[in-house]
């Protein structure tokens, strides 16, 4: 059969309500517009996710379950799924179902009809977030830091839909909450970065893992971080004789 042109990861932690749906919907989302895999990463869940997510393998035979074997956190769980990704594509999506797979044919269509041979990730824009006002205000504090600080010119790096290039990202520097300065990395890296603006939904189930102390407040030593590693990087083009 080959290995699929895409691979979608969902890191997950103690989302046992959100799995069926979510599976359910990014199967219908992508069947035949790519072969797909999806690929949910479990980080040490205290609930039923990991035994559920066994269970719907037998009958969802596109989806693969990694479990770690120590709570890890989100960049280290999507590092885990690219790593086990088939694909030479990746999809991201956050587990709560806030994100909506219908979208994921929105950018990878946009990648296929694109020209730019430098694109290497299309971002997800939530322009109309459906979050409480504490979450929409300390993203849009940390969106905008960022953005002053680094240059990304990415309105919204938190969102969890993305998708990028699977050997481009293992070559990034690791680091955790790394996947919220991904298109830093990217254009750090030398290549090009387009955000797309995409649905975002209300969450239905479970209980959100991040607030303003592990959202806003630990984001400024990162940036400081993302700001060096930039600082210190010589990109050049090169020919061969």
């Amino acid at each position: 059969m080959g290995h699929p042109e895409l691979s979608v990861v969902v890191p997950v932690h103690n989302e046992q309500d959100n799995l069926l749906s979510l599976i359910s919907e990014i199967e219908s989302a992508l069947t035949g517009v790519c072969s797909f895999e999806i690929v949910y990463v479990d980080d040490l869940s205290r609930d039923s996710t990991l035994s559920r997510l066994n269970a719907l393998k037998a009958q969802h035979p596109t989806l693969r379950v990694i479990a770690h074997q120590r709570q890890a956190g989100q960049s280290t769980a999507v590092l885990s799924g690219v790593k086990a990704a088939q694909a030479p594509w990746i999809a991201t999506l956050d587990g709560d179902g806030q994100n909506d797979p219908a979208d994921i044919p929105k950018l990878w269509a946009a990648l296929k009809h694109s020209t730019d041979d430098k694109l290497k990730m299309l971002a997800g824009w939530r322009a109309d977030r459906r979050d409480d006002w504490v979450k929409r205000w300390s993203s849009n504090v940390a969106n905008a830091v960022r953005s002053r600080i680094l240059g990304d010119a990415t309105p919204d790096t938190g969102c969890g839909l993305k998708l990028f290039d699977r050997a481009l990202f293992l070559q990034l520097p690791y680091f955790d909450h790394m996947h919220r300065f991904l298109p830093a990395l990217i254009k750090r890296a030398g290549f090009n970065v387009v955000s797309v603006k995409v649905n975002h939904r209300a969450r239905t189930q479970g209980i959100s893992k991040y607030g303003i102390g592990n959202r806003l407040w630990v984001g400024l030593s990162d940036i400081c971080g993302v700001a060096w590693l930039k600082s210190r990087t010589k990109l050049t083009d090169t020919i061969e004789l």
